[in-house]
């Protein structure tokens, strides 16, 4: 790579200025998720159809072809317009079957992802819950103008836990690296309160889950994540799994909406 992890700056201050004023911002999404979800992550909104409550797929935070060289726009169109999309109409068809309602302590007319998530237990419709609440995490966990390094109260929190951002990165690599299979790798706040408000012991971590798991199902709050599945990753990088793992922290990472679910 070009230019190492803390680098950049100007470069992708370059970038903001050629988008201009009317380009597609982290802060669009940010404010968005200020007001529709309790952790301050995904926003997915309902619709109403046949008095049964349907998820409707989040539109991306930026353009498809915004992450490129480094993600390409074919990676996002098949990733976002076919995984994503699939995911969402899935569970679509299971909230219309009554399936959605098992298990989540919700009479199944208006169903929130992250009720699904936590109260649905194992099986189909979690699975496509989880996976479409992820995959729109992972988009906001990615930004254009990416890379670098935390500020503020999350760089405090992260020199904590860790001892440095390089240390960081370092365990992020060898966890997502490492992360056996398909699966998400996450940077988190242990016990976070993922239910609002502060709580647990505010140590981050980074932790694996496989497959749909989701950090939230342990009570812990997620700052950002890595999605590892092969299909993130293999059109641009094959089976270089590392590659991919490198290019993300060292251009991609969107530092702003990890400090934004942080002091939520």
């Amino acid at each position: 790579m070009a230019e190492g992890p803390g680098r950049g700056v100007a470069q992708r201050a370059e970038r903001r200025a050629e988008r201009g004023p009317g380009a597609l911002r982290y802060e669009d999404a940010a404010e968005r998720s200020r007001h529709g979800n309790r952790i301050h992550g995904p926003v997915h909104r309902t619709t109403s159809r046949h008095g049964t409550h349907m998820i409707e797929l989040p539109a991306l935070p930026y353009p498809q072809g915004a992450l490129a060289p480094h993600i390409s726009e074919r990676t996002i169109e098949y990733h976002y317009g076919k995984h994503h999309a699939g995911y969402a109409a899935n569970l679509n068809k299971l909230l219309a079957s009554g399936s959605g309602a098992a298990g989540s302590g919700t009479d199944g007319a208006d169903v929130s992802l992250e009720a699904l998530i936590t109260g649905a237990g194992a099986g189909a419709v979690f699975n496509n819950a989880a996976q479409i609440w992820n995959h729109t995490f992972y988009w906001q966990s990615m930004s254009p103008d990416g890379g670098g390094d935390p500020g503020g109260d999350l760089a405090a929190a992260v020199d904590a836990s860790f001892g440095s951002a390089d240390a960081l990165r370092d365990e992020l690599v060898s966890a997502a690296t490492g992360n056996f299979g398909s699966g998400w790798t996450w940077l988190v706040q242990l016990g976070g309160d993922p239910g609002g408000g502060s709580g647990g012991s505010g140590e981050l971590a980074v932790v694996n889950t496989d497959d749909a798991d989701n950090p939230l199902t342990a009570g812990h709050r997620p700052l950002l994540t890595i999605d590892v599945w092969e299909h993130a990753y293999y059109l641009d990088y094959q089976n270089a799994r590392p590659a991919y793992i490198a290019t993300f922290l060292e251009h991609l990472i969107n530092w702003d909406f990890a400090a934004h679910n942080y002091t939520a």
